[in-house]
């Protein structure tokens, strides 16, 4: 099994960025041109290697190799992105990978890319590239090109060697469990071996709500693969697990009038093999809740209003701060309710959520962040 913080190590020391290896400060892909320019490296990597895994490290200056790390990768979702995009789309691994220097909340991003032995191009038009464009890598550079019908196979043997040389040993997962163990100490660290083979820890803050179990600043470390999994103190899941899976159920709090319900937002299931594999599938589980239309209406004039208010500096009254509290997460409940201009809304109040206050702006983030996996599913 690979140790992905060595693998890493390895690639950084290999020279510098090629045929079957990418780094970079950090990726956005909220934008048109960050999600163009990712898919473009996603298709020159996996066009120019059709034996062998591609990587993408993330988190790394470019000129000096110094990690830096970046923040948390909640998006499971990425591989849809690539497979809207792409033809003959390739499978991509995106993994939170700590590394002990390193903040709690920093980590370096892995991409896996994997083989796939077909020409993969853009499937239709995004930013400045145009649909059926075809990338291959050029040095350190993703270039589009004219290609043959036979795709060379060069570095096989280079990132076999580089794989071999990250292999785990029982010395690293030692150190990693008692790492994680001393390091959460708050938060009743424990752990559990899999398949005979591998090691999970995980650790949480414990709540109990009308007798259902849920945890927030969740730490999830499969030690063998040096992957890290994080729900913040925001977050809310239960955790269940057999012989063979560990399954995390993230929830969200919705509700009007200050009458709130969870609802299942989004399942993680690590599911572990006999053949010392793994696999770890996100699932959307998120089904809007519905609310009577007229009570709607309201809350969504009343939003309005406070809006405009804010807009123009006045003060508002208590009952208007309550309200302005619930605000984003009421304008998302009515953009699941068809109001689809809540939406428009919603983005128009993010400047004034935030010059307001940081409790306010925190609850709008948490809006768009449900929004966003909901939109990408």
């Amino acid at each position: 099994m690979i140790n992905k913080r060595l693998l890493i190590k390895n690639l950084l020391a290999h020279n510098d960025e090629n045929s079957f290896y990418d780094k970079k400060r950090k990726v956005d892909i909220t934008h048109k041109e960050g999600k163009a320019k990712f898919l473009k490296h996603i298709c020159a990597l996996s066009n120019s290697n059709p034996k062998n895994n591609s990587f993408i490290v993330i988190g790394v200056e470019d000129e000096d190799n110094k990690i830096i790390g970046v923040h948390f990768f909640d998006d499971s979702k990425i591989q849809n992105l690539i497979n809207a995009y792409l033809t003959n789309p390739p499978i991509v691994q995106y993994e939170n990978i700590p590394f002990p220097h390193l903040p709690d909340d920093k980590v370096v991003g892995l991409v896996t890319i994997r083989p796939i032995d077909k020409i993969t191009s853009l499937r239709k038009n995004i930013w400045k590239y145009y649909g059926g464009s075809v990338f291959f890598r050029d040095g350190s550079m993703s270039m589009p090109k004219v290609f043959d019908i036979e795709i060379k196979d060069v570095n096989s043997k280079i990132v076999n060697a580089i794989e071999a040389h990250a292999q785990n040993n029982i010395e690293y997962t030692l150190d990693g469990v008692f790492d994680f163990m001393n390091k959460r100490k708050d938060y009743n660290p424990q752990y559990k071996v899999f398949k005979e083979y591998f090691v999970l820890c995980w650790s949480g803050q414990k709540k109990v709500i009308k007798n259902d179990v849920f945890f927030s600043r969740v730490d999830i470390e499969l030690i063998n693969e040096q992957v890290r999994l994080f729900f913040s103190t925001l977050d809310e899941v239960s955790i269940t697990y057999d012989s063979n899976t560990f399954k995390i159920i993230e929830y969200v709090s919705l509700g009007l009038q200050n009458q709130n319900k969870y609802y299942k937002l989004e399942e993680t299931l690590i599911h572990f093999e006999d053949n010392a594999h793994y696999t770890i599938e996100t699932k959307l589980l998120f089904e809007p809740p519905q609310f009577d239309k007229k009570v709607l209406h309201h809350i969504y004039n009343s939003n309005n209003a406070i809006l405009e208010k804010i807009k123009k500096g006045f003060t508002l009254n208590k009952n208007e701060v309550l309200d302005l509290k619930n605000l984003p997460a009421t304008y998302l409940i009515c953009y699941f309710n068809a109001f689809h201009e809540a939406l428009d809304k919603l983005n128009e109040a993010k400047p004034y959520l935030k010059a307001y206050s940081k409790t306010i702006y925190n609850s709008y983030q948490e809006a768009i962040r449900i929004l966003r996996k909901v939109k990408y599913s």
